[in-house]
Formats: structure tokens, C-alpha cells, sequence
């Protein structure tokens, strides 16, 4: 199972990243835990200055603006 983890305030970009990690993740018939992360402080301690960003199993693979699902798809089955 992959731990995942989106970062950010909880805007609208940071739910709809949270849904394509998940719709990736569904598609790919992958089983991860998908945890959203609103604390600054733990979001600044990734190195994350602009979200949403993307960690995943620690590493962090994303960051600023919305992720295009090609990618998150291409993350998540590494």
C-alpha cells in the first residue's frame, strides 16, 4: 500500500489533487492511503512553499499548482 500525501490549506486545487490521486490510484487498481495535510509547519518541513504539493511513501514529488493526471498516474505506479 502507498502512503500518500497531499499538501496544502485545503483549497479547491488541493481537494482535486486529493481526487486524482485517488482516481489514479483506482484506475491503476493500486490500494494507498491518501492523507491531506493543512498544518504549515509539517507542509514547510517537506520544503513545500507552494501547494498543493504531493508526497508520496516520504518523497516528495510534486509541488505548486495542479498536477497533470499523466503524471500522478506515472508517480503512483513507480
Amino acid at each position: 500500500m502507498k502512503d500518500v500525501k497531499v499538501l496544502g490549506p485545503g483549497c479547491s486545487r488541493c481537494e482535486a489533487t486529493a481526487q486524482m490521486v485517488r482516481d489514479a490510484a483506482a484506475k491503476l487498481g493500486l490500494d494507498v492511503t491518501v492523507e491531506k495535510v493543512t498544518d504549515y509547519a509539517l507542509i514547510a518541513g517537506y520544503g513545500i512553499a507552494s501547494t498543493p504539493g504531493i508526497v508520496i511513501d516520504g518523497k516528495v514529488v510534486h509541488a505548486g499548482g495542479l498536477p497533470k493526471p499523466d503524471d500522478v498516474a506515472r508517480w503512483l505506479a513507480a
